[in-house]
C-alpha cells in the first residue's frame, strides 16, 4: 500500500497536473488583482471596461501557455488523435465556433462596440457587454413605447453577425433622422404655420446641427455616400382634409422621445399664441341615425269587398 502511494505521488503526470493547477490558481489571483487595480485607477467607464476585458483575455492566453509548456513533450503524440477528433468536434460545436469567429469579427471589424445601440437577431437595445460567445444587450422597446429600456437583459450569440443584418444606431453617425406630421386646418396662415415649425425646430434641435454636419462629413469621407441635409426642414402637402406639414430633423439616437415631447409642447404653445391664425386640424366623424320607422299592427284581418 505504501509503495503504491509513493509511486502515485512521484508519478510525473501527477506532478505536472499539480504544477498546472498551481499555475492556474496563481494566474487567477494575478488577473483579479490587475482587474481591481484597473477599476481603482481608470475612471472612464468604457476604457475601464476594455482594460478589464483585455486583462482577462491575457489571463486565458497565459493559462494556455502554462499548460502547453508543462505538457510540451506529450503534445506530439496527441497530433494524430486530435486530427481525427477535430472534424467531429467542429461539427458538434459549429455554433460555438461561429460565435467565437463572430467575436473576432466584432473585435477587429468594428461592427459595434459597448455602448452602441444596435438591432441584432430581432432584438434592439444598448450593448452592455461583448463576450467570446455572446453579446449582452439591455433591450429597448417591445411592449414599451419609444426607445426606452423595458428591463430585459438579452444575450445574443455572436454568430448572428454572419447570419443577419447588423443595425447600428450610433456607429459612425450617432444621429437619426426623425419626423413630425402636423395637420393644419384650411384657412389657416400657411406662412405662419411654416414659420412656427421652423422656429421651434431650430430652438429645440438646432444644437445638434453643427455636430451632425461634422459627423456626416466624416462619414462621407469614409464611405461612398453623397452629402445629406441635416438642417431642420419643413415640407407641405395638401389633401382632402387639411394641410399636412412634415418637420424633418436630426436628433441624438437616445433622445428621440424626449425631443418629440419638447417639439410638440412648443408647437402647441406657439399655435395658441397665434390667436386663430393657425388652427390644428382633426378628423371629425358624424354618426347619422336611421330614419324613424312606424309599424302599425291591425287587430283583425282586412275586409275584402
Amino acid at each position: 500500500m505504501e509503495d503504491q502511494l509513493t509511486q502515485w505521488l512521484f508519478d510525473p503526470t501527477i506532478g505536472r497536473l499539480v504544477t498546472v493547477l498551481i499555475g492556474i490558481v496563481i494566474l487567477i489571483v494575478i488577473v483579479k488583482i490587475l482587474q481591481r487595480t484597473v477599476s481603482r485607477y481608470v475612471k472612464e467607464s468604457e476604457t475601464r471596461y476594455r482594460a478589464r476585458k483585455f486583462v482577462k483575455f491575457l489571463g486565458y492566453i497565459a493559462g494556455v501557455l502554462v499548460i502547453a509548456t508543462v505538457f510540451s513533450d506529450k503534445l506530439g503524440g496527441l497530433t494524430v488523435a486530435l486530427g481525427v477528433a477535430g472534424a467531429g468536434i467542429a461539427f458538434a460545436l459549429q455554433e460555438v465556433i461561429a460565435s467565437v469567429a463572430g467575436w473576432f469579427a466584432l473585435t477587429f471589424a468594428n461592427f459595434y462596440k459597448t455602448g452602441d445601440r444596435i438591432q441584432l437577431g430581432g432584438i434592439k437595445g444598448d450593448v452592455i457587454d461583448i463576450g467570446i460567445l455572446r453579446t449582452t444587450v439591455m433591450e429597448v422597446g417591445d411592449w414599451v413605447k419609444g426607445d426606452l429600456y423595458n428591463g430585459r437583459v438579452v444575450r445574443i450569440a455572436n454568430s448572428f453577425v454572419f447570419k443577419e443584418p447588423v443595425f447600428n444606431y450610433s456607429g459612425d453617425f450617432p444621429f437619426l433622422w426623425d419626423e413630425l406630421t402636423i395637420p393644419v386646418k384650411y384657412g389657416s396662415s400657411e406662412q405662419r404655420a411654416r414659420k412656427i415649425l421652423q422656429d421651434v425646430a431650430h430652438e429645440v434641435v438646432g444644437g445638434y446641427v453643427e455636430y451632425a454636419k461634422s459627423s456626416w462629413k466624416d462619414l462621407v469621407s469614409k464611405f461612398m455616400i453623397e452629402n445629406a441635409r441635416v438642417d431642420p426642414t419643413v415640407t407641405l402637402i395638401a389633401n382632402d382634409n387639411w394641410m399636412e406639414f412634415t418637420l424633418r430633423y436630426v436628433v441624438d439616437y437616445k433622445e428621440r422621445r424626449g425631443t418629440k415631447d419638447k417639439l410638440f409642447s412648443r408647437i402647441l404653445e406657439e399655435v395658441e399664441k397665434s390667436k386663430g391664425k393657425v388652427v390644428l386640424a382633426s378628423a371629425t366623424f358624424e354618426l347619422v341615425g336611421l330614419p324613424p320607422v312606424q309599424v302599425h299592427v291591425g287587430r283583425g284581418r282586412p275586409s275584402s269587398k
